[in-house]
């Protein structure tokens, strides 16, 4: 890829960075043109091809056909596309192609070689564990190192020891080791030789400003920096003024309008009208109907918002596990893990950004009160965000049960589904008082372009919402503010006992994991099993069909099984070893029974089934 290799001559003054820009725009729909190129073509190692094949991955996204070939010839750049189009890879690549050692790089560093900066400890997990395993695929000594602010001193200096080559934080980590003198500025000169900056436009939306400014002064002119973010903003802007020298500036021009790659096509969005206290109403009818597809991803602004909710499904026999910053960092990464892995359908998520300054305000004004000193004690982690670039695989549905404070917030919390270039949905609960931003979010993306506009979400008919009315707001009344804080209290002890007391088990035992259930209930009273159904007489006809199009929709797609469901037919499977099936007592009714139902005559049919296999 020919990305500014035409050198003028020496005596042309240099073009601007607007020139530049406008160069590679023309360059990368030169290369759309041509079609698509590979892995090869675009200058990667063939350690990393070969641990792409392994992972099966055969093919570049676009943004990764353009950044690749732009960072290995050393150039910053800030590449923005949406959620989910192989920003990760496209940084991570080539970065770890230029880290591989080399003889002509012998020499020792005093500190890492590169910086990968993060606004979330979860999507720091996520990009280390990215990192490490193809650097495993590719067989190469790379020492690569995760640290996050929680941990103790004594573990950030055995870590830093070494020094690793590639070192996976968080902005404040960064500064809390340069203020305990585990990393030296000095040493960071002269190591560093490349930074990057991942979901850049949360980095100081969330309060990473000071953090990335006391590092600035480390930075030597000569380190390649990168920024990554799916959206721009004044705060990428000022990154970019902050660290970068006259960057390529990269947009994913699948489509002629900037705002398509914000949000793919792939996704349909919806939304529905309806008042603050009929939330619970439409959420569980689009549940319980089945009129939307799962695994589904609930986000709510509090985290009170977020135990009422699970509550309130609980009556209803739906089981949901619930992700937010109050849990331990083990147990936000396993329920991480067992939703991605399908354990369980309903994730309730809490993007509580907002309502984190709030907290603050009421702390730094009420400091001398006892309520806020204990509020302080149920510490919230401000590194977490579950918009922040965690990598939900296989969500089909995004429920916003509340509505974002921004557009920005709308288009991360969107991009957890249809990663990838997958098809995905969204419906939008929007009261009232919500309008007002649901109209900039309208704005933003342009009434008049088909592809991103909201549509209102035609399968739930007025009917067949109140057909469940009595049954909802009997529910909802049970669901008390006493009943939330208590079962709030109670999810804690239990998240912080299993990530704690049982941490040194796990380690040794990681099988054992999967005891451990997040979508427990947490009702004291068991659901009544009136509500678990739904009756065939309070649904109307367009409901009917509605929800068996979603039914066919997910069985056409494989999406049918759970894991958990998998997981019991394993288990079943062994219990039908014939050679553990056989018994030397007859069978209760075994001359009665011809077919072969007891357990001495099944000995022969069961073996007969299991020869094709």
């Amino acid at each position: 890829m020919a990305k500014k290799n035409k050198q003028k001559p020496q005596q042309d003054p240099q073009p601007t960075s607007e020139e530049e820009n406008k160069q590679v725009e023309r360059n990368e729909e030169e290369d759309e043109e041509e079609g698509e190129k590979s892995f090869e073509e675009l200058g990667l190692d063939h350690r990393l091809i070969r641990a792409l094949l392994k992972k099966g991955v055969d093919k570049p996204f676009p943004i990764q056909r353009v950044a690749i070939p732009l960072i290995l010839q050393g150039k910053d750049v800030v590449a923005q596309a949406r959620t989910g189009t192989g920003k990760t890879l496209a940084y991570l690549l080539p970065l770890l192609q230029k880290l591989f050692p080399s003889d002509s790089s012998s020499k020792s560093r005093l500190a890492p070689g590169g910086f990968i900066l993060v606004p979330s400890r979860e999507l720091c997990q996520q990009v280390y564990k990215e990192a490490v395993s193809l650097v495993e695929l590719c067989r190469v000594q790379l020492k690569i190192v995760q640290l996050t602010s929680g941990m103790p001193a004594s573990d950030l200096r055995t870590a830093l020891a070494g020094p690793p080559d590639l070192l996976v934080t968080t902005p404040k980590c960064i500064r809390d080791c340069l203020s305990a003198g585990l990393l030296q500025p000095a040493s960071i000169s002269e190591s560093l030789e490349i930074l990057v900056l991942d979901e850049a436009d949360l980095l100081l939306q969330f309060g990473f400003g000071d953090d990335l400014k006391a590092l600035t002064p480390a930075i030597p002119r000569r380190c390649q920096c990168l920024l990554l973010s799916a959206t721009s903003s004044p705060d990428v802007d000022q990154l970019k003024k902050l660290i970068l020298h006259n960057p390529f500036v990269l947009t994913l021009s699948e489509a002629e309008d900037v705002k398509d790659e914000v949000i793919p096509k792939s996704v349909q969005q919806f939304w529905i009208s309806c008042n603050t206290s009929d939330k619970l109403l439409y959420v569980l009818a689009l549940i319980k109907l089945e009129l939307v597809l799962k695994k589904v991803l609930i986000f709510t602004n509090t985290i009170d918002a977020g135990f009422r909710l699970k509550l309130f499904f609980e009556k209803f026999g739906i089981r949901s596990a619930i992700l937010n910053a109050e849990l331990p960092q083990n147990s936000r990464l396993h329920i991480l893990e067992e939703f991605n892995a399908g354990l369980f359908d309903y994730l309730i998520a809490t993007d509580d950004s907002q309502t984190k300054e709030k907290e603050q305000a009421i702390r730094d004004k009420d400091v001398d009160s006892k309520k806020s000193r204990k509020g302080a004690k149920s510490k919230i982690d401000s590194e977490f965000g579950v918009v922040r670039g965690i990598d939900f695989k296989n969500v089909h549905t995004v429920i916003n049960f509340d509505m974002p404070s921004s557009v920005s917030g709308y288009v991360h919390r969107i991009g957890r589904t249809g990663r990838a270039y997958s098809a995905g949905a969204s419906v939008s609960l929007v009261s009232p008082d919500e309008m007002e931003i649901f109209e900039e979010i309208k704005s933003f993306l342009g009434e008049d372009n088909d592809s991103n506009i909201i549509m209102p979400f035609s399968l739930l008919t007025k009917d067949a919402v109140e057909s469940l009315r009595y049954r909802a707001e009997d529910v909802a009344r049970s669901v008390t503010r006493i009943a939330v804080r208590e079962s709030r209290a109670q999810d804690l002890r239990n998240e912080i006992l299993n990530s704690e007391k049982l941490k040194a088990h796990f380690e040794v035992n990681p099988r054992d994991l999967d005891l451990l259930k997040h979508d427990k209930v947490l009702s004291k009273d068991p659901p009544a099993p009136h509500l678990r159904d739904v009756p065939d007489y309070l649904l109307d006809q367009k409901t009917r069909d509605a929800s068996k199009m979603v039914k066919l929709t997910r069985a056409a797609m494989g999406e049918n099984k759970s894991g958990r469901r998998q997981g019991a037919k394993k288990r079943n499977r062994r219990s039908r070893d014939p050679l553990k099936s056989f018994s030397a007592e007859a069978p209760k009714g075994a001359s009665k029974d011809k077919k072969g139902e007891g357990k001495g005559l099944d000995f022969t049919h069961k073996s007969k089934r299991q020869k094709p296999v």
